[in-house]
C-alpha cells in the first residue's frame, strides 16, 4: 500500500466526523444544525422576576423562539406554555461559517418559582430544561465559583464542572474568573466548553468574566475581545459605558455580585479609572448583606515573576474594597490555589481567593501572602449563603474537601 494512503484515509474520515487540524491536535468541530446548542442562562435584568436565555443554530434558521411555563409536573408541557420571539443575531467566525445565535428573556416571572423551558424553530426544540427564579429578599442559596478552564477543556476541565454539579446540585448560579478557553476567536474550544458543561448551564445560570484568552490582537493590532463572548453571553447591561459586554452586577437574594474586566483595565486606556469610578458608585450604593467581586488577574499572585503586577489595582481597589467591606474577591490566572486576607490586610477588607479549574498549572513561589496554597490540583468551590452566615468550601475534582471557613456578618 502506498504510505500516503492511511493517512490521507484517516484524514478524510476526521473531516468526515466533524474534526479539523489544530497545531499539535485533532479538535472537534462543534458544527451547528437546525437543532439547537449551545443553550445557556444568564440573567439580563432582575434575576427575581426574569430568564434570559442564549442559543446557537445554523444559518437555516430564520424564526427562532422560546417557550416557557410554571413547572407543575405535567407532561403536557406544550399547554399553557407563553411563547418568545427571539432575538437573532447572525455570526461569522474566523472559520468562515455563517452561525446564528438567538436570545429571549422570559419576563413577568414570579420569584422563587421553578419554571420549564424550551428553544427552537417550531419544528427543531430543545430538550425542555427548567430554571429556578430569585427569591424576593435574601434567603438562604448557594453556588459555585470556578477558576481557569482553558486548556484540555472537553477531556479534563469537563471533570471540574460535572463535580461541581454533582457536589452542589441546587447552585443558583456558576461564577467564572476569566480564560474560559485558551486561543481566542476559536469556535471548536468554545464548543469544548459548552460541551463539557453538557446541560449545567441550561438550569444553572452563568456569570462569566473574561481573562487574557478571550482577547486578541484586530486587524489594527488593537486587542479586542472575542467576538463569541457577546453573541453567547447574554449579561446585563449595567456596567459602564464601553464595557457592557463584560462588566455588570446582578443582586441575588442579599448578596451583591460584581464583575470587573480585569484584562480591559490593564491594556485599554481610561478603562482602569472607569471601572474603578463604577465600581466605587456600586459599592457606596449597596443595600445588599454581602458583596461578592470576580475578575480575572489576581491581585495577589502566587508567582514571584508576577508580583510586581497590577500595582494600581492593588493600591485602589484594595482600598474600595477595605473601604466598603467587600466579602470575597474571587480571581483566577496563577493556575494555583490560594486563600488568605493579603498582605496589611484590615479587619474590614475581603478574603482574596483565586483558583484554577483547568489542567494547566503553575508553580507557587511567591512571597506567603496566603493561608492556604495548593498546586497540581484541579478545584472547584461551592458558597451557601444563609442570614449572616457565609460558608466557604473548595473541593479537588475527586470530590475532597482541601480549604474551608465561614465569614460572620
Amino acid at each position: 500500500m502506498n504510505r500516503f494512503v492511511k493517512p490521507l484515509t484517516q484524514l478524510a474520515l476526521t473531516f468526515a466526523l466533524g474534526y479539523a487540524w489544530l497545531p499539535g491536535a485533532w479538535a472537534q468541530q462543534f458544527e451547528p444544525g437546525a437543532y439547537p446548542d449551545r443553550v445557556v442562562l444568564t440573567w439580563s435584568a432582575d434575576p427575581t422576576t426574569t430568564q434570559t436565555v442564549t442559543w446557537r443554530t445554523d444559518a437555516s434558521v430564520t424564526g427562532a423562539k422560546a417557550q416557557v411555563r410554571l413547572e407543575d409536573g405535567t407532561p403536557d408541557l406544550e399547554t399553557d406554555a407563553v411563547e418568545y420571539p427571539a432575538e437573532t443575531r447572525p455570526f461569522t467566525g474566523q472559520e468562515g461559517r455563517e452561525d446564528r445565535y438567538h436570545h429571549v428573556t422570559f419576563t413577568g416571572l414570579k420569584p422563587a418559582t421553578v419554571y420549564v423551558y424550551r428553544v427552537g424553530d417550531g419544528t427543531h426544540w430543545s430538550e425542555w430544561f427548567q430554571f429556578q427564579t430569585a427569591a424576593a429578599g435574601p434567603e438562604p442559596f448557594s453556588f459555585i465559583y470556578l477558576g481557569d478552564a482553558q486548556n484540555d477543556i472537553k477531556s479534563r476541565w469537563s471533570r471540574a464542572i460535572r463535580q461541581a454539579f454533582r457536589q452542589q446540585p441546587d447552585a443558583r448560579f456558576i461564577i467564572h474568573a476569566g480564560d474560559l478557553i485558551n486561543r481566542s476567536n476559536t469556535d471548536a474550544e468554545w464548543g469544548e466548553w459548552h460541551y463539557g458543561a453538557g446541560f449545567i448551564h441550561s438550569m444553572i445560570p452563568a456569570l462569566p468574566v473574561p481573562g487574557n484568552h478571550e482577547y486578541f490582537r484586530d486587524a489594527q493590532e488593537k486587542p479586542a475581545l472575542d467576538p463569541h463572548w457577546a453573541a453567547q453571553f447574554t449579561l446585563p447591561r449595567n456596567g459602564p459605558a464601553g464595557h457592557q459586554e463584560s462588566v455588570y452586577y446582578v443582586d441575588y437574594q442579599g448578596v451583591r455580585l460584581i464583575g470587573l474586566n480585569s484584562q480591559q483595565m490593564g491594556v485599554e486606556e481610561g478603562s482602569f479609572d472607569t471601572q474603578v469610578a463604577w465600581l466605587e458608585k456600586l459599592l457606596q450604593d449597596n443595600p445588599q448583606r454581602w458583596t461578592v467581586v470576580f475578575f480575572h488577574h489576581p491581585l495577589y499572585s502566587t508567582s514571584k515573576n508576577r508580583s510586581d503586577d497590577n500595582k494600581e489595582a492593588k493600591a485602589r481597589l484594595k482600598a474600595l474594597f477595605d473601604q466598603y467591606g467587600v466579602d470575597l474577591v474571587f480571581q483566577g490566572h496563577d493556575h494555583t490555589y490560594a486563600r488568605g486576607k493579603g498582605p496589611n490586610a484590615t479587619a474590614s477588607g475581603p478574603v482574596y481567593v483565586l483558583s484554577v479549574a483547568g489542567p494547566k498549572m503553575y508553580k507557587s513561589d511567591s512571597e506567603r501572602w496566603m493561608d492556604v496554597s495548593l498546586v497540581d490540583t484541579q478545584l472547584y468551590q461551592t458558597v451557601q449563603v444563609a442570614g449572616d452566615k457565609l460558608q466557604y468550601k473548595a473541593y479537588n475534582v475527586a470530590g475532597k474537601l482541601v480549604d474551608s471557613f465561614e465569614l460572620t456578618k
